[in-house]
């Protein structure tokens, strides 16, 4: 029972997907006399932890005597509220299941002993796995200081990169919405720029990416065809030269070194947790050199890999053709067929943490 009371706070904590970073996604579920008597999550960055709040206020009076399971650590400090753990001790909550210890050095370790020196009943590392999974972004900036990366492509069956995505990938339900729904940026080449409309998410209240543009041997001009002076705000430009960008509004940085460790620091310190790598160079140029080294380097987390229905004649070899000196294998791979199209969903490449 444990185990499916921690299940569904994760389920309750995706719901705020795309929406809570730079702060992690959390839920709380209260049980007493082995009933589920509250339920929150929280709902957005910018907002209070409420996820304790809302769980208590369904709970009411029988929160006294009941188990809380949160799958992440209560917090422990001052914001903009009171610390969650505060109010689990007011509730006279008789116990408290965490999935796992909070990574931020502010929090780590610290909400777990207030509650154990108030006399609460602690256990900690319930579902860890599945814990970890949902806030990967967040425990990966916490512990290098650096974004989060998912490298993404498209390839046809005789393995040639597709500048192009599925049938339906960008619509709404599309694995693409999707992804662009769950990162907070979207780095992609001057060429995908010039060419194509900036990725987007079509899902339902989804908080859009900001869309990473970059621009080497560029010239003294880039014009993007799909923005305008109103939605300029939502993209910037990395450069190794000075460029003027049209339309009038993008940012753009003077980079000392185009690297991608230099891109995902300069992201994190942004605010960005997550990014994904939108790979569509069949040209060979933009994006390769900057993932030459990304394995042996540790910058690329995860893969995403569509493989469209299509044979391409190509008068060289893949462009994907990058990463390191040596073969490395991949966990966890899932996959799923989508109009046609089979989808490399999740491949893990390198994860800082550990279970």
């Amino acid at each position: 029972m444990d185990a499916l009371f921690m299940r569904r706070c994760v389920e309750l904590a995706r719901k705020a997907s795309g929406h809570t970073s730079p702060n992690p996604m959390i839920g709380c579920v209260l049980v007493r006399d082995g009933q589920v008597i509250g339920e929150g999550f929280h709902p957005k960055a910018g907002q209070p932890h409420d996820k304790m709040v809302f769980a208590l206020r369904d709970a009411g009076d029988l929160a006294e005597k009941a188990t809380a399971y949160v799958s992440l650590e209560p917090c422990n400090h001052y914001g903009r509220t009171p610390p969650c753990t505060e109010a689990l001790i007011k509730a006279k909550v008789k116990e408290v299941v965490v999935g796992m210890t909070d990574p931020n050095p502010i929090v780590a370790s610290k909400g777990i002993e207030k509650l154990r020196n108030a006399g609460i009943d602690v256990r900690v590392g319930m579902e860890e796995a599945l814990c970890l999974r949902l806030n990967e972004a967040y425990i990966h900036r916490m512990l290098t200081g650096k974004a989060f990366a998912t490298l993404r492509a498209t390839l046809s069956m005789n393995g040639v990169v597709v500048n192009g995505i599925g049938n339906g990938a960008d619509q709404q339900g599309g694995y693409y919405s999707q992804l662009a729904k769950e990162y907070d940026g979207v780095v992609v080449s001057s060429e995908m720029a010039k060419t194509t409309t900036l990725p987007i998410s079509r899902e339902a209240g989804a908080k859009q990416p900001l869309c990473i543009i970059i621009a080497q041997g560029e010239g003294s001009k880039l014009h993007i065809r799909s923005l305008d002076e109103e939605s300029a705000s939502n993209a910037i430009v990395l450069s190794d030269s000075p460029v003027t960008v049209e339309p009038a509004g993008v940012i753009v940085s003077v980079l000392g070194q185009m690297n991608l460790k230099c891109i995902l620091q300069l992201l994190a310190d942004r605010g960005l947790c997550s990014v994904l790598v939108d790979f569509r160079d069949g040209g060979g140029g933009g994006l390769s050199s900057l993932l030459n080294r990304f394995q042996e380097d540790k910058l690329v987390q995860k893969v995403v890999v569509e493989r469209s229905p299509v044979w391409i004649v190509s008068p060289g070899p893949s462009n994907l053709a990058f990463g390191g000196g040596q073969s490395f294998a991949l966990k966890d791979v899932e996959h799923k067929e989508v109009n046609g199209t089979l989808c490399c969903l999740r491949a893990i490449c390198s994860i800082v943490f550990s279970v």
